[in-house]
């Protein structure tokens, strides 16, 4: 069987393993939940929207013979993941997830771990501070009730609504990011606090690296737990991999 990818996308590291898929020759369609108005260039054809929960990807799967499925998405996009090996199981497609390592202190870090967006919400229930809160724009919402602090949000894009905020700065950028440039822009805002989800990787590990500089303490958010699955940790495994189950390339 001839190797047909379906790489759901998002990230960096899946921009990575297009591109490695794309030079491989191998046949493949990236696809994105259409979350973000400008999304990154890919090298291969692009699928933007949901799928329709568990049944709809599982026809997804079917109907276009997919014969690897890879999970290249954000470690905090916890359902489409769980949909994806639910949906692959019920198919019987092999899945894989490119994961990034996450991140853990090092000498001069000052964190605080909490295990959800919701223990970050309760955390932040405390007297007035300048907050960058680098968790997307997805979860701004969940921290309307502590509307006594300054929030720094950096944005992929413009928010499509106003904010539920009364004093917040939006920087619309996108990474990666350089430490010396988040170290100015933390120092430009006068941040007390840094708050960000254990993301990995190092696209966005800037923020992190700067509040170590500047003594900052930083709200760490712990991953969602995910049933599991094979982990892989760089494109030429995921084609190791592709090249071993059972294709026309492999064995």
């Amino acid at each position: 069987m001839t190797p047909n990818l379906l790489i759901l996308g998002g990230t960096t590291e899946a921009t990575r393993l297009a591109r490695a898929v794309s030079e491989a020759g191998l046949k493949a369609v990236v696809s994105l939940a259409g979350r973000v108005e400008r999304p990154a260039r890919q090298p291969l054809p692009l699928r933007i929207g949901g799928f329709g929960g568990i049944d709809g990807l599982s026809r997804y799967l079917t109907d276009n013979s997919v014969t690897h499925l890879v999970d290249a998405t954000h470690p905090f996009a916890a359902q489409m993941s769980r949909n994806a090996i639910a949906a692959a199981a019920r198919v019987n497609v092999p899945v894989a997830a490119l994961s990034r390592p996450a991140w853990a202190p090092q000498p001069g870090d000052d964190w605080q771990h909490v295990d959800s967006i919701k223990g970050a919400v309760r955390a932040l229930d405390r007297p007035v501070a300048r907050v960058m809160l680098a968790v997307g724009r997805m979860h701004l919402e969940a921290f309307a009730p502590n509307r006594q602090h300054f929030y720094l949000l950096r944005l992929v894009d413009p928010p499509a609504q106003k904010l539920p905020f009364p004093r917040a700065e939006v920087v619309v950028s996108r990474g990666p990011f350089t430490e010396e440039d988040d170290r100015r822009l933390i120092q430009q805002h006068r941040i007390d606090l840094v708050v960000s989800k254990n993301s990995g990787g190092t696209g966005a590990y800037a923020k992190i690296a700067a509040a170590r500089s500047l003594r900052l303490p930083v709200l760490m958010i712990g991953r969602p737990d995910l049933p599991e699955r094979r982990e892989l940790v760089s494109p030429q495994q995921v084609l190791d991999w592709v090249v071993h189950s059972g294709t026309d390339l492999g064995v």
